[in-house]
């Protein structure tokens, strides 16, 4: 998809991607800038609840558990 960007600076966001990733009007979007590429990334208006589940199946607490021990034993 390309879109072309107006004398003001502003450029529009085709349909397929705002209806794909729920962007609506007043929705804030994140500009990353690496030096060698843009990302655009859409900012929930609750970023606590969009995150809510998406470490589940992910096995954190035996993860975090092991870390742990991992540190003691480099501690000795």
């Amino acid at each position: 998809m390309e879109t072309a960007v107006t004398k003001r600076g502003q450029t529009t966001i085709p349909a397929s991607i705002r209806k794909r990733y729920q962007i609506k009007e007043g929705d804030c979007l994140v500009w990353l800038d690496d030096g060698q590429s843009i990302k655009v990334v859409p900012v929930p208006a609750d970023p606590i609840r969009a995150l809510r589940g998406s470490g589940r199946g992910e096995r954190l607490l035996e993860l975090l558990l092991a870390t742990r021990r991992e540190e003691r034993e480099r501690e000795l």
